[in-house]
């Protein structure tokens, strides 16, 4: 499973990041979490709003932070 977090860094982008790692770990999963801040990355996976949460190639959620059990759902649910 690959999780992407996207946004430029700033504090609502590090904190989307924090609840992905807190959710794979209360879930004990593995996944490959990559931070993407490149503005053109952005543009072609057609992200609009930061933060976003890519799961797997998937736009999950974007312009908001997800909760610990908002992406745990969404991680049981893809796989």
């Amino acid at each position: 499973m690959k999780i992407e977090v996207l946004g430029p860094g700033c504090p609502r982008c590090v904190n989307t990041e924090v609840n992905v790692k807190k959710a794979l770990a209360e879930l004990n999963k593995t996944a490959e979490v990559v931070k993407v801040t490149d503005i053109n990355t952005m543009v072609e996976k057609r992200i609009m709003q930061t933060p976003a949460l890519i799961i797997d190639g998937k736009i999950m959620m974007q312009g908001k932070i997800p909760t610990v059990e908002q992406i745990k759902q969404l991680i049981q649910k893809e796989g």
